[in-house]
């Protein structure tokens, strides 16, 4: 929603929006001149907004409970509401479209391939969902967007918001069971992915997981590339990790690249770095601009995020919120530090998704040496009986385990000061990164 804030500021329109909480973000959006409200009420809609509503238009977004006040009154006065995967899609259609989906790693590669575009076009503006280190902002604009634009965004598959959008190239990094609040079903996950596929035009590309291709059916016409594991078309080789960085070559249909350094950790981030190079080179980049490219991407925040690393602390926060998402973090830290004693702390997100993936949480989260839970953040849903973080915690087989409310954990890092820690989740845990990292300096 931020990036679409920040897209229509650079266009000449007035904005002004609503969120729940004040936040980093907001904070920085405020300042770039937008009128940020954090009153639900009615009364607190800007008089821009109230007194000429045929020239608004309203975006929304499922964050939003459809009974929020704000919500009801632009239904009720007639407003223009527009989804906002419908309002990207009707950005994106303007130039050459890239689109991005997957239940997981499709916003690392999305700013994995913003970046790459960004040091080697002269045209591109690309919407991420998350906050890219190299530029503190989810949307890079370069050059005056028109019919030669490229444009790349993230696609959100949640209450299929995803089929909005008009890819001329899609890349599907994953299509593990999630939101089953919506889908109802693992197969009809995999449908839901497979009608975006066929959005795509007759000549269009699609950069393909490689896990995924048996299930899928491509149309004709359409050009396909299988990326990932040893078995597919694109797939990196000679994987290492030098100087505690990860380092590989790459194979693929449109050319080979060596020695490619990650400064961005993680055996899925080789994955969707992967998928990034057998995309920019589909679009005729050249090898040596995506290779140097890749070695200044710093990374999207609360995607292995250092938070601190040095001789006596290593502190990093992830957003990992799927079982799948966890294990690969959790492989990947351990693959780095397998010296040291790591601890995890972790919030899960949606009682839903806590309910429904029980048991391969509780698989995944036992891989670490300790573990500190925290209550289930709700987001957009109320409390489902019987499930709560202490039933998750006894089912996670391993002894060093404990439940902590939020306000206990700094007080506990700084007794126990860990020396590999992470904080993981996609509620609101990353507000305790700072007094976090603050209790282990303290220590």
């Amino acid at each position: 929603m931020s990036a679409l804030a920040r897209w229509f500021v650079h266009a000449g329109y007035k904005v002004a929006g609503y969120d729940k909480t004040p936040s980093n973000l907001t904070k920085q959006l405020q300042d770039e001149g937008i009128d940020i409200s954090f009153d639900e009420n009615v009364a607190a809609i800007p008089d821009f907004v109230v007194n000429d509503p045929h020239r608004v238009l309203v975006v929304i977004t499922p964050a939003i409970p459809k009974d929020h006040p704000q919500w009801q009154y632009f239904i009720a006065k007639d407003y223009d509401l527009q989804k906002r995967a419908q309002v990207l899609g009707k950005i994106t259609s303007q130039g050459y479209a890239i689109c991005v989906a997957g239940t997981h790693g499709k916003t690392t590669t999305t700013a994995m391939l913003s970046h790459i575009f960004n040091e080697s076009k002269t045209s591109v503006a690309a919407f991420v969902g998350g906050i890219m280190s190299n530029y503190d902002s989810n949307l890079i604009i370069k050059g005056e967007p028109g019919s030669e634009t490229i444009f790349i965004c993230e696609a959100d598959e949640y209450d299929r918001s995803f089929h909005q959008l008009h890819p001329d190239l899609a890349i599907i990094t994953s299509a593990d069971p999630d939101h089953l609040d919506v889908y109802g079903d693992n197969e009809t996950v995999k449908k839901s992915f497979q009608a975006f596929s066929e959005r795509l035009p007759e000549n269009g590309k699609l950069v393909l997981k490689n896990n995924l291709s048996a299930g899928f059916e491509i149309r004709k016409g359409i050009q396909m590339i299988s990326y990932g594991d040893i078995e597919a078309q694109a797939r990196a080789v000679n994987i290492r990790i030098e100087d505690g960085y990860f380092t590989f070559d790459y194979q693929g249909p449109n050319g080979t690249i060596t020695n490619i350094h990650l400064l961005q950790p993680g055996f899925h981030n080789v994955e969707n770095a992967v998928a990034a190079i057998t995309t920019a080179l589909l679009c005729e980049i050249s090898p040596e601009a995506i290779k140097k490219a890749l070695t200044t991407f710093k990374g999207v925040n609360r995607r292995f995020q250092y938070i601190l690393r040095n001789d006596n602390h290593v502190f990093i926060d992830d957003y990992a919120h799927h079982p799948r998402e966890l294990e690969v973090f959790i492989e990947s830290v351990k693959s780095l530090y397998p010296s040291k004693k790591f601890t995890a702390i972790f919030q899960p997100h949606l009682y839903s998704r806590t309910r429904d993936f029980s048991d391969s949480f509780a698989q995944s989260l036992s891989k670490v040496d300790r573990l500190v839970l925290l209550e289930i953040y709700p987001a957009r849903e109320l409390p489902i009986e019987g499930v709560t973080a202490a039933a998750l915690l006894a089912k996670v087989p391993l002894e060093d385990k404990q439940l902590l409310s939020k306000e206990a954990l700094p007080g506990w890092v700084r007794k126990e000061s860990p020396e590999l820690l992470a904080t993981i989740g996609a509620g609101d845990i990353d507000r305790l990164v700072e007094p976090i990292k603050n209790s282990l300096q303290e220590r």
